[in-house]
């Protein structure tokens, strides 16, 4: 499993750690408002750049049958979506400042930033599919769906608590929704990994010659020269 799916794997694993830093960060006694804010940004970035790697290992699964596009697809998925989280977080920390304030408004950018660039990017994969009639492995069907949910959701939060400006109670409320959906997408995430192991594996099919056939050998042909 580890080999298959390599990029979720850190994702589960450094994005737990990165979590477990914030909220020991929290807690902690001796740790300033910046310092943990600063945590948090640490955190925020190594999430951000570990799902973007992600969602460029589950395209490369899903168009496996076309290599090419398979290889630079998930290139440029990872690759964009690195950038631009690199890039919102250049412009949060220089636009912002060094306050608490800053550092808070900077953390919430990022993760808007995040949140609307990860679900476009899921929204596409699952029309693109949907449109060559591309089948899904559980493996990758799993991670994206708990990962569309995860985003979506957290993308809508974002949403309200910026034009609505709820009270405080409903913020902490809103949190709460936010914490409890991300653990329903980890279960998810559990269930179809735990039902994947099980499952025999389907002898592999030609992919059909359809307009992507022909754009990953024109694209094959091009790498070659």
């Amino acid at each position: 499993m580890s080999r298959q799916i390599p990029a979720f794997l850190a994702f589960a694993t450094l994005g737990a750690l990165g979590e477990l830093a914030v909220f020991g960060a929290d807690v902690a006694p001796w740790v300033s408002a910046e310092n943990f804010w600063r945590v948090d940004w640490i955190s925020l970035l190594l999430g951000s750049l570990l799902k973007f790697a992600m969602i460029g290992e589950v395209f490369s699964r899903v168009f496996g049958a076309y290599l090419s596009i398979s290889r630079i697809g998930r290139t440029l998925v990872t690759a964009v979506g690195a950038v631009l989280v690199l890039l919102a977080g250049f412009i949060a920390a220089f636009a912002q400042g060094d306050s608490t304030e800053g550092l808070v408004a900077g953390a919430h950018l990022i993760e808007q930033t995040v949140f609307i660039i990860e679900s476009g990017l899921i929204l596409f994969l699952f029309l693109f599919a949907a449109y060559f009639r591309l089948s899904w492995d559980r493996v990758s069907f799993g991670i994206l769906v708990g990962l569309g949910i995860s985003s979506f959701e957290h993308l809508a939060t974002w949403a309200i608590v910026a034009n609505a400006s709820p009270s405080a109670r409903a913020r902490t409320l809103f949190a709460f929704m936010n914490m409890g959906t991300y653990h329903v997408c980890v279960l998810i995430w559990g269930y179809y990994l735990l039902v994947a192991k099980n499952v025999a594996a389907k002898p592999p099919t030609p992919p059909p010659d359809n307009n992507l056939a022909v754009w990953n050998r024109e694209l094959e042909r091009l790498l070659q020269q």
